[in-house]
């Protein structure tokens, strides 16, 4: 049975913040009500700014190691764990709930604020170290993660006992009020961070601006409405604290474009020509001046190498261009690179490209460099871009609408690729082929991930759709692309694996009426056919939307 509370007993001890006990009312300088209503503005801001913390971590364990659902669910499980232990921490503060909610609040923003410069300093200059640091990133990253949930974790005990010292009431009646404002600012916090914080701030700066919102809210809730349950020496120690930590945070707010310009060019390299951040991902060009050649980053990972992207696109292209070819889809390839190959073909009437990310298209319409390596792709008229979702767009696209269908994805490893490597996805894919028409799939490194690159084919044939496969390897060992984020795998693995698939088991030749690829010979194709067939793992069962297997 849970005893209700009672008066302290004359001559108990006073709290360490001030002069009464932790039962006897606060002697606040507003009315109750208003009291009351200001402790529930405070809930409301420290409980966004909570939810924004944790939204950082799982957006910065995406980005910066690898996107996948289980970094995701190591930050959010050890973050619920790390508040359940900060709440039975925050029960020997309750003596001094002021004075503890205060320090909380300064050590949260700080640890918090700073958190993504932190991480990305880490990444940046010590993630290609190896050896015992291999591992470094992802080790920091569940630190921070289980620091920050201890300190959001400890605050709802704290401020149930402030609330209580404003007004007593019924404990259901308090639980209610502070866990309303609780889950309404943590909807704002949830909403803040994709919509307006990502956007318009980015990663570091939203990080610090949180931080600096949630220190000043936490001292100006205790240093203004309890400064009389605070000893003065308290109430000092924590005007020097906070003043500190705002400091450190406006600092580093300050600095925090010089210090990305200067991880860029620790993850990077010194070339960097173009880095924007699109409504999509992060797009970093670098070289292409000086007879450097460009690489094209996305979200970190290498999806273009110039020097060595006509063997990967040629590849895909060519083969499943044999045959009746004009009408195409390219899904995928808003560099403009595949429909450059796709374009060398006569006969070619329409070609449609549905990309993701039209920031990326406008780079590669617009950018020197990019525009150059694509030959001027999207000046065609010929080529139709649509930007959007692949599999949205196919669902609404008419049955047999086209001849090939060239899909310029990235690599099924990634988190958020894997429902365009489902047998929902070729289903659809197989519905808008003409009855004779190609499908050509890069489907990850097959050496490197085989029993990735087999699920991609047992997902075709599930669909069906069989296909024949093939591997190009890339002779720059840093041209290839995987699903690792982490600096020291931008550069890996070391080729391509790809599958052309149809309704009936296709030929894998190439069109001998076709411009001869400059990379691609009849028997090169029959040769990396061969040393692909020779790592099939049998018996996978496909992926799909519901049980993802990549």
């Amino acid at each position: 049975m849970i005893e209700p509370h009672a008066p302290a007993p004359p001559g108990s001890p006073p709290s360490w913040g001030g002069p009464r006990g932790p039962e006897a009312p606060a002697r606040l300088p507003v009315r109750p009500a208003i009291g009351r209503f200001l402790v529930l503005a405070g809930v409301f801001v420290c409980a966004a700014c909570g939810l924004v913390y944790e939204l950082e971590l799982v957006a910065l364990a995406s980005y910066l190691i690898g996107d996948s659902v289980t970094q995701a669910s190591v930050v959010l499980s050890v973050m619920v764990f790390a508040m359940g232990v900060g709440s039975l921490a925050a029960k020997r503060l309750r003596g001094l709930a002021a004075a503890g909610f205060a320090a909380l609040e300064a050590t949260l923003a700080l640890v918090g604020g700073s958190s993504a410069m932190l991480l990305y300093a880490v990444f940046a200059w010590t993630g290609g170290w190896g050896g015992l640091w291999a591992d470094g990133p992802r080790v920091l990253l569940v630190a921070f993660a289980l620091a920050i949930g201890v300190l959001i974790g400890a605050e709802v005990p704290l401020l149930m006992e402030l609330i209580q010292r404003v007004r007593r009431q019924d404990p259901g009646g308090a639980v209610a009020d502070l866990f309303a404002a609780d889950y309404v600012g943590a909807l704002v916090g949830g909403l803040a961070f994709p919509f307006v914080l990502l956007p318009f701030l980015g990663q570091l700066t939203g990080a610090l601006l949180t931080g600096t919102v949630n220190a000043v809210v936490g001292a100006a809730l205790v240093l203004g409405l309890f400064r009389r349950d605070l000893t003065r020496r308290a109430r000092w120690l924590l005007l020097t604290a906070n003043a500190v930590v705002l400091a450190l945070l406006a600092t580093a707010t300050v600095l925090a474009d010089d210090f990305e310009r200067a991880a860029r060019h620790a993850v990077y390299g010194q070339d960097v020509r173009v880095a924007v951040r699109t409504d999509v991902q992060e797009v970093v060009l670098t070289g292409d001046a000086d007879g450097r050649p460009l690489d094209l980053f996305l979200d970190g990972r290498l999806r273009v190498r110039a020097g060595d992207e006509r063997r990967y696109h040629e590849a895909l292209v060519h083969p499943a261009m044999n045959g009746p070819h004009a009408r195409v889809l390219v899904l995928g390839g808003g560099d403009g690179l595949a429909v450059r190959e796709v374009l060398r073909h006569p006969g070619v009437r329409r070609v449609d490209v549905v990309a993701l990310d039209p920031g990326l298209a406008r780079l590669a319409r617009h950018d020197p460099g990019l525009s150059t390596l694509n030959a001027h792709a999207y000046g065609d008229a010929r080529v139709r871009l649509v930007t959007g979702d692949a599999f949205h767009r196919l669902r609404s696209t008419p049955s047999a609408t086209y001849d090939v269908v060239i899909s310029d994805l990235p690599d099924p490893g990634i988190t958020a690729s894997t429902k365009l490597y489902s047998q929902e996805f070729y289903g659809l894919l197989r519905r808008v082929l003409a009855p004779d028409g190609r499908l050509a799939v890069h489907a990850g490194p097959v050496a490197a991930r085989p029993q990735a690159f087999w699920t991609v084919d047992a997902t075709l044939r599930a669909a069906g759709l069989p296909a024949v496969a093939y591997r190009v390897g890339a002779r720059d060992p840093g041209a290839a692309p995987g699903p690792g984020r982490a600096a020291a795998d931008l550069r890996a693995p070391r080729g391509w694996g790809f599958l052309l698939a149809a309704r009936t088991a296709p030929a894998l030749r190439l069109d001998p009426a076709a411009p001869r690829p400059r990379t691609l010979t009849p028997d090169s194709l029959a040769r990396d056919a061969r040393e692909a067939a020779r790592t099939r793992v049998p018996g996978l069962p496909p992926s799909t939307l519901v049980h993802p297997r990549y």
